[in-house]
């Protein structure tokens, strides 16, 4: 089996991806495609006879163009994921613009209300008609892509949005035409009345208007696709550009993606790690929020290992590469960026869907209609008006309209609330998501850490303390200790000078005071000390079961007290849980940390279950899992959120977030309250519901103006409708369309009073033992169930999905964890699954399993 990926184009709308892949499909030989839409290319999966030339030539025939992606266009990612059709969407705008003004200025404004044209043209109705038609021609010539993918799909069978807006657009301009001939021979004639009658008849401002209004729709697509991508090129920004290697028993600098395993490379103080690698000298704190998402920098020493792309903060590093290049953890979090975007199943618009059933209908009807008057014995020309008029009537434009008004609208009241919405996919799946996953850190805590808790012993004050800690703290750079200080100057302290000042990786700090030594740390550095109390013990075991850290400090051999700090819950977490438990929504917590600290935030704010210390490269596999059962929100603000994010079915970052989660999610709450959360959800159910409204009145005038258009009053009534009634038809849909969406400026997104709970689902059976801390007999059962296959063969990131994807295709298999560093797969069952079914499972994929055994 081969996978390969293709570079597409032509593609405009999800219509074209779909046609794409069903090309695609129909190759022998082909087992598995995916279209990506936003990034306009495809991953396949092939096998003989199948060809790369034969999938090229099957996406050529279905009206687009396709080319295996070069090894060369691999190397400059960065520029294949650039922005280029909005500029270009944007000059076409503005072109259209400026013709489109001149000439409703004469066909509305002078034709209708009367307003001065220059004498030229006053009282010359073949000089505006002439007028009228060069402009709307030169609109048109702007905006030919929309007749080259509209007919080149009409011409292969597949309708999509562009079709209609060529059709609508291209029937007003006919007929328009059409009567200029009758104007011609009513000049002919001397009858200078026809000839007036007959300006009126024209609708060319109607065909210039469809095509810019569409285009503004078109660019605002655009804009948002260009914004997503730079999710991956932020995540590409990340690893550091130089590595200071040991060459030749002396330091030499290099770019970062010339360093091999093995080499031995040097980490100053202050900069980020260039690979991932081992620490065989030197201690040190390292920030790994970029790669974690979490605030707490960690202690690392000799024989730990460290990630590219993670900060060193306070010690000289020398590290053994282990893992360079591609397999590094940063890579495999962009890898899964893109793999989550090629891979997420498109969810069709609304007038998408419709398109393909309602073009051809309408074709279809407009056929009928003049084979039908020329059978009842009228005119050529009489047939084609009204053939004309069911055309010009079906127009696009409130059908076009009836979304990106609704969402252009929604966007502009969520973001008066600080709720940005990237697309009209995340307008309409917000509002029927079943779960919602939120990151700990950052999202429901504050994402800094605080002091929480001043505890002195009996016979010492707060001040005492508070002042000996910051003293001795104000030389360290880790975050703990500058919580501590911000505390101390909050509470106007003054610091004494401490000297003789050492830092304790991984333990604490130690400085001599006026008053005498003193020492700061955790639990074991007191205990070594012989300084630690029974008392204090238990109240830092309490502190730590609250989720907290707590620091003892003592002066002169002497315990003075201890200070808890934590990263504590944002004051708005618990009301935004509660609104959206009352929608009849699950709220899920996803966390690298403890089990214990994810039980305390559970238990404060009512979190329906918690999933506690998940790997970054595991969230995204949570989130895939979570999907099975329902619609899922992903709410977090790290970098290794990013792949969670996209995998979600709508991703929610907060704006105090990295940058990179920002451009993965759908949704950035830039206030970073997580009650936007609840209001975005509130405000996606008010949208969708105008849009159904929309689409509704659309369809209505349709469905109520094409009988007419097409003359069956005519027996009846004698009522006719002619394209200028037609096209005033069209323009009040529009113009509902268009009025009922502004209502949308008066909803209450914060207002919570009127919520009803949506479509409910059960809390998977999975989930459950994540529920907190459960009993140490159903832990014991748990882990029982567990066991671990040595897997040879895997090499990447795809490897690694390919061998996970297998085992969870077993019955009875409940989780499956795959680390391509240790070569091993973990499998947890609810029931006894044979090794010799694993091991074929891993066969099939393509792998050999080495051993099986239980944990």
């Amino acid at each position: 089996m081969k996978t390969e990926k293709f570079d597409v184009t032509g593609m405009t709308c999800a219509a074209c991806s779909a046609h794409v892949e069903k090309a695609v499909r129909g190759v022998k030989g082909v087992d598995a495609v995916s279209v990506n839409l936003l990034m306009n290319n495809m991953v396949a999966s092939y096998d003989e006879p199948a060809t790369a030339s034969a999938i090229c030539k099957a996406v050529e025939e279905a009206g687009y163009g396709a080319s295996v992606t070069g090894a060369e266009k691999t190397a400059r990612r960065e520029d294949a994921f650039a922005d280029h059709e909005t500029p270009k969407l944007k000059k076409r705008l503005i072109s259209s613009l400026c013709l489109l003004l001149p000439l409703m200025y004469v066909s509305m404004g002078h034709l209708m209300w009367g307003w001065p044209v220059p004498a030229g043209i006053a009282g010359n109705p073949w000089a505006i008609a002439l007028y009228q038609l060069l402009l709307t021609g030169l609109v048109m010539v702007i905006n030919q892509k929309f007749f080259i993918s509209g007919f080149t799909g009409l011409w292969h069978r597949a309708p999509n949005m562009d079709t209609l807006v060529a059709l609508g657009s291209a029937a007003a301009f006919v007929y328009s035409a059409a009567v200029m001939f009758r104007m011609g021979g009513a000049y002919g004639a001397g009858d200078a009345e026809m000839a007036l009658h007959c300006l009126h008849d024209m609708y060319f401002e109607s065909a210039a208007m469809i095509l810019t209004l569409i285009t503004v729709g078109k660019m605002l697509e655009a804009y948002s696709k260009g914004k997503t991508t730079n999710a991956v090129k932020s995540l590409m920004d990340l690893a550091p550009k130089t590595a200071h290697v040991i060459r030749d028993g002396e330091e030499a600098t290099i770019p970062a993606d010339e360093v091999r395993e093995g080499d031995i490379f040097i980490v100053k103080p202050g900069e980020s790690i260039p690979v991932d690698g081992e620490v065989i000298e030197g201690e040190s704190a390292i920030d790994e929020a970029a790669l974690t998402g979490e605030s707490l920098p960690v202690d690392k020493g000799v024989g730990d290992t460290v990630s590219a792309a993670t900060l060193n903060q306070n010690g000289a590093l020398t590290c053994r590469a282990t893992r360079v290049g591609n397999d590094t953890t940063l890579r495999q979090i962009i890898d899964m960026v893109e793999n989550a975007v090629a891979t997420k199943a498109p969810i069709a618009k609304i007038a998408d869907r419709v398109s393909g059933v309602f073009v051809p209908v309408v074709i279809t009807l407009a056929l009928i209609t003049g084979a039908v008057w020329l059978f009842a014995g009228a005119g050529i020309g009489k047939a084609l008006s009204y053939a004309i008029s069911v055309l010009v009537i079906s127009c696009p434009c409130s059908l076009g309209l009836a979304t990106p008004v609704a969402i252009m609208v929604g966007n502009g009241v969520g973001a008066g609330r600080g709720i940005l919405f990237k697309n009209a996919t995340a307008l309409e799946q917000t509002g029927r998501v079943n779960f919602v996953v939120l990151d700990k850190t950052g999202t429901v805590t504050e994402g800094k850490p605080q002091v929480t808790d001043i505890c002195p012993v009996q016979g010492k004050g707060e001040e005492e303390l508070l002042r000996t800690a910051a003293s001795l703290e104000k030389r360290s750079e880790h975050p703990l200790a500058r919580a501590i200080c911000e505390q101390a100057e909050q509470n106007g302290i003054s610091l004494d000078e401490v000297t003789d000042f050492k830092a304790l990786p991984g333990w604490g700090v130690e400085g001599m005071l006026e008053a005498g030594p003193a020492i700061g740390g955790k639990t074991a550095l007191l205990e070594e000390k012989g300084l630690m109390t029974e008392e204090f013990l238990r109240l830092g075991e309490k502190m730590a079961e609250a989720g907290k850290t707590p620091l003892y400090f003592t002066l002169d051999g002497r315990l003075l007290g201890m200070i808890a700090v934590a990263d504590v819950v944002k004051p708005d977490s618990a009301q935004a849980v509660a609104e959206l438990k009352g929608m009849g929504i699950h709220v899920v917590m996803l966390t690298g940390d403890n089990h214990r600290t994810a039980e305390a935030i559970r238990t404060q704010v009512g979190i329906d279950a918690v999933v506690a210390d998940v790997l970054p490269g595991d969230k995204e596999a949570v989130i895939r899992r979570l999907s099975e059962s329902g619609k899922v929100a992903m709410v977090g603000d790290g970098i290794n959120d990013a792949p969670a994010l996209t995998r979600a079915d709508v991703g929610i970052a907060i704006g105090a977030g990295a940058d990179v989660a920002l451009d993965a999610a759908d949704i950035v709450l830039v206030k970073s309250k997580l009650t936007d959360v609840s209001a975005a959800v509130r405000l996606s159910r008010q949208v969708l519901k105008n849009i159904h409204e929309n689409l509704f009145w659309a369809f209505f005038y349709n469905c109520i103006g094409i009988p007419v258009a097409a003359g069956v009053l005519v027996p009846l009534m004698g009522l006719s409708l002619n394209p200028m009634f037609a096209a005033a038809a069209m323009s009040l849909s529009s113009f509902c369309v268009v009025t009922n969406a502004l209502r949308l400026n008066f909803f209450r997104v914060g207002n919570a009073d009127r919520d009803r709970r949506g479509h409910e689902v059960p809390m998977p059976d999975w989930i459950d033992g994540f529920k907190g801390i459960k009993k140490k007999e159903k832990r014991k059962e748990k882990e029982n169930m567990v066991k671990v296959l040595d897997v040879e063969g895997m090499m990447c990131a795809k490897c690694q999905a390919h061998v996970q994807k297998a085992l969870e295709g077993i019955e009875g298999v409940t989780a499956v964890s795959v680390s391509l560093e240790d070569k091993q797969a973990s499998v947890t069952m609810d029931n006894e699954v044979a090794d010799e079914a694993l091991c074929q499972a891993v066969a099939e994929a393509g792998y050999e399993v080495k051993g099986c055994r239980t944990a």
